[in-house]
């Protein structure tokens, strides 16, 4: 019989809405709606103890257990090995063996410490959340589990949110699960450049669906408080054409007071190359990102007092695609060139042309 998962709790969170939303909220919403990268910041927003231990929680590790403690020293001392050896470069004492996990936390966000322990936690941190990724990344690729008993685990995980979100009173009119086919799968790779099973990211998809354009944001925040940590969004994958972060600051004016501290400037969105989907039809609206969604693995795995692997990481990430929309927008979505059927078949047609260049004979020219 396998043990049961030991996923730690996480508290009872009470919805955010956006009228109380400040620079912390704004900072991680900005990342997912341009699929960022937390490589990039330079100070973390957490405040207290007990922000950091919710985080931890969210990231399946509960480090009041001495083996969740010890594999999270572990990954912090391999960052500390690695930024030594690889560029000589000072590691101060306190942040390379802090009192407790949360500490290192509360130095990158200038809570605790000097300012040089932030910009020394705020580097260490980065290189843990890349080694975090490789673990996590090695162990779905060890353990003797099938994508579909995977799949079922993490939808277990996403409707048991879905049902507290609508229990908590967010306006959801549909929160759906969808896996694709073998023939989607193929059609999709084969539409894309690169045919690289890895590159597909959406094999598991959730759809979500608000009362009102306004009910957006506090159901996406609600999901990086509940579900996913916000840090795990794979950068360069998201598609937003419905919430452009000046969109956002015009719509929500009390957010212009954060503007001079954003980690990146304002006009940041309207020099990069959004690309978007190009089997979309042109007044096609929706957030579309990925997540690497963090999973207990101890069903798996033998007892953490019985465990001889070298590495005992217990969590592995998996990649899930969310898409969100408001009813207005999703009924828009589905008219004329936005339809789903002519997305799949201007997709087809792309394939199709693709398979067969330069393998067609051309008819004989009178």
């Amino acid at each position: 019989m396998k043990p049961p998962s030991l996923a730690p709790s996480l508290p009872d969170i009470p919805i955010c809405p956006v009228e109380r939303m400040g620079l912390r909220e704004l900072e991680r919403i900005r990342l997912i709606l341009r699929g960022g990268s937390v490589i990039d910041w330079r100070r973390m927003h957490f405040q207290t103890r007990g922000e950091v231990d919710n985080f931890l929680r969210l990231l399946q590790l509960d480090v009041s257990r001495p083996y969740d403690e010890e594999w999270a020293r572990g990954v912090l001392a391999e960052a500390v090995e690695y930024l030594r050896k690889t560029f000589n470069y000072r590691v101060a004492d306190a942040v390379a063996r802090p009192e407790e996990i949360h500490d290192l936390f509360l130095y990158a966000s200038g809570v605790k410490g000097s300012p040089r322990h932030r910009r020394i936690a705020c580097v260490v941190l980065k290189v843990m959340h890349v080694i975090q990724h490789i673990e996590g990344r090695d162990l779905l690729f060890r353990l003797p589990v099938s994508e579909a008993e995977l799949a079922e685990l993490i939808m277990e995980r996403v409707l048991g949110v879905a049902a507290e979100m609508q229990a908590k009173g967010l306006p959801i009119v549909e929160f759906a699960h969808s896996i694709k086919t073998q023939d989607s799968l193929i059609t999709k790779l084969l539409a894309k450049k690169d045919t690289v099973a890895a590159q597909v990211y959406d094999r598991t998809r959730f759809r979500v669906v608000t009362q009102k354009r306004e009910d957006l944001l506090p159901a996406l925040y609600y999901l990086t408080q509940r579900l996913f940590p916000f840090h795990l969004v794979v950068p360069g994958q998201t598609e937003n054409t419905l919430l452009p972060f000046k969109s956002v600051l015009a719509e929500n004016p009390h957010f212009e007071q954060h503007i001079p501290r954003l980690h990146l400037d304002r006009d940041f969105e309207d020099r990069e190359n959004s690309g978007g989907n190009a089997f979309s039809g042109n007044t096609y609206r929706a957030l579309n990102f990925v997540v690497d969604i963090p999973v207990r693995m101890d069903a798996y795995l033998p007892p953490p007092e019985e465990d001889t692997r070298p590495r005992k990481g217990r969590i592995l990430i998996s990649l899930v695609e969310f898409q969100i929309v408001d009813e207005e927008t999703a009924r828009l979505n589905e008219r004329g060139e936005n339809a789903h059927e002519a997305y799949k078949r201007r997709q087809k047609q792309r394939v199709l042309k693709r398979l067969s260049q330069g393998l067609v004979v051309p008819k004989r020219q009178e």
